[in-house]
């Protein structure tokens, strides 16, 4: 159930939240609101994966 639920977002995030890398952004110029969005895809796609 849980790993549905994380493959459901997974999608979701795909579809709503922006991609940066494919805008090429530094990460280390990235303002605070894109570390969040970037962290948690990560922690969606991890949980997704398990």
């Amino acid at each position: 159930m849980k790993k549905q639920f994380f493959k459901f977002l997974a999608r979701l995030n795909k579809v709503i939240l922006p991609s940066f890398s494919k805008r090429q952004l530094d990460i280390a110029k990235a303002k605070k609101w894109q570390l969040a969005i970037i962290g948690w895809r990560a922690y969606v796609t991890k949980n997704a994966l398990d």
